[in-house]
């Protein structure tokens, strides 16, 4: 009885999986799915993603149903966690053989790592040349280590610089900063006519969100991470009077104090109650903080634009690039129809149709007739395609090294111990970069 009861309860949990449905429907396809080529068994995958950045839920629901009803041999199943538990659940899942996820996303920061400890499949040999020419040199950066692929680069993204111009016109100003010195001069007349009490707001919790704002901030200030040998850098002068701005920016009332617990979900939040003039954070939060009603205060009233840089540094612009890919799991057991569906999931039928809340890693998306296009696929595009293309030429990338997990978590203490004053900020990134090297090892 109790074997029967389990067999019940399967079978339940794949009926509710298979039923699942999205729940507005799909944009319209420029032409009708086709399968891709996949054994003629019967397959099921199982995908692992984040529930954040990029498509939504019910976007990626129906880019499975899609696939699943033009690959009648494939059935893909999908889960969803937060970026922060992402990382984890791989390697928990890739334990165990087979594994218990067949495709995974994976963050820019983990291909040297996942490479090193053979969790992703090699598919240098199931690169096309049109995937070669077509897709964003910067992209192939993402899944590339020591000259192999280990999957195909998918989320194309970057931090951008969010202002609220009716606030800011408020203050009394027609532009927002191009220098952060400036944002500094904006602020404090944005406080002095109580205009907003915290004009900026950060992901500076002590997490990955952290780094990504602290590397924007260090290579706008002509600083880097580490050297061409992969050793720290980023305890530098330049990286020194990097987090001492930041720290001042707090102390100055400039910086929302809760900044330092925050992520970027927390940003949004407080951008669209309109509690702050300017904003860093990804594509996704644009759509979400001008258009949607029923999820902002400050709809119609957002613009982006090009992330400053200071202004004795030399560089106008930098901002991280936080690109992610898929990849097949290198234990899976069914690899073909696994590598079948990441190709679908990539392609750039897909990425064009799709690309409200994440722009294609597709060049020949954004070239000619292509370009204008997708421009006008929606409001959000017919902004945030020329923002990309005017910020992408100032996106930096973190060092590709497999220790990276751990050396984050090293600099994500120094940055938090610096902001809150636990150490000097000198003190915090020595020690970030000792441990750094320690790791080297």
């Amino acid at each position: 009885m109790k074997a029967i009861a389990r067999w019940i309860t399967l079978l339940i949990v794949l009926s509710l999986a298979a039923c699942t449905a999205p729940a507005t429907p799909p944009p319209a396809a420029t032409e009708a799915p086709v399968a891709t080529e996949a054994p003629a068994a019967k397959s099921t995958i199982h995908v692992l993603t984040m529930e954040q950045a990029g498509p939504t839920v019910d976007e990626m629901n129906a880019i499975v149903a899609e696939f699943n009803k033009a690959n009648p041999n494939i059935e893909v199943l999908i889960d969803y966690v937060a970026y922060d538990a992402l990382h984890d659940k791989i390697v928990t899942a890739l334990a165990s053989t087979p594994p218990a996820y067949d495709v995974f996303l994976v963050d820019d920061i983990w291909y040297a790592e996942f490479a090193d400890k053979g969790y992703s499949l090699d598919v240098s040999s199931r690169i096309t040349p049109e995937m070669k020419t077509g897709v964003f040199d910067a992209a192939w950066q993402i899944p590339t280590v020591n000259g192999k692929a280990y999957g195909l680069p998918w989320l194309l993204d970057q931090k951008y610089f969010f202002y609220n111009e009716k606030l800011l016109k408020d203050a009394g100003f027609d532009a927002p900063p191009t220098t952060w010195e400036e944002l500094v001069d904006q602020s404090m007349v944005i406080k002095e006519k109580g205009v907003a009490e915290y004009p900026i707001v950060w992901s500076w919790g002590q997490y990955e969100a952290a780094i990504c704002d602290w590397v924007t901030l260090l290579y706008g200030n002509g600083g880097m991470m580490a050297d061409k040998d992969g050793k720290p850098a980023f305890n530098s002068p330049a990286g020194v009077k990097t987090l001492e701005w930041m720290v001042k920016s707090i102390d100055d009332g400039i910086t929302n104090p809760s900044s330092i617990s925050y992520v970027e979900e927390d940003v949004r939040n407080v951008f669209s109650q309109g509690k702050a003039v300017y904003a860093v954070n990804w594509n996704y939060m644009f759509d979400l903080v001008n258009f949607q009603k029923e999820q902002s205060q400050v709809t119609g009233l957002i613009k982006p634009a090009l992330m400053p840089g200071f202004k004795d540094s030399g560089v106008k612009s930098a901002t991280i690039d936080g690109s992610m890919g898929f990849s097949v799991a290198a234990t899976s057991a069914n690899p073909d129809a696994a590598w079948a569906y990441v190709v679908y999931l990539t392609s750039k039928d897909v990425q064009d149709r799709y690309s409200a809340h994440m722009l294609p890693m597709w060049k020949t998306s954004f070239e000619g007739d292509a370009g204008k296009k997708l421009e006008a696929t929606s409001p959000v595009t017919q902004v945030m395609v020329p923002m990309f293309n005017l910020q992408f030429p100032y996106s930096v990338v973190r060092p590709k090294v497999p220790f990276y997990p751990e050396a984050s978590k090293a600099l994500q203490l120094a940055l938090q111990e610096a902001l809150t004053k636990v150490k000097t900020p000198q003190q915090a990134l020595d020690d970030a970069a000792a441990k750094w090297l320690e790791l080297m090892k």
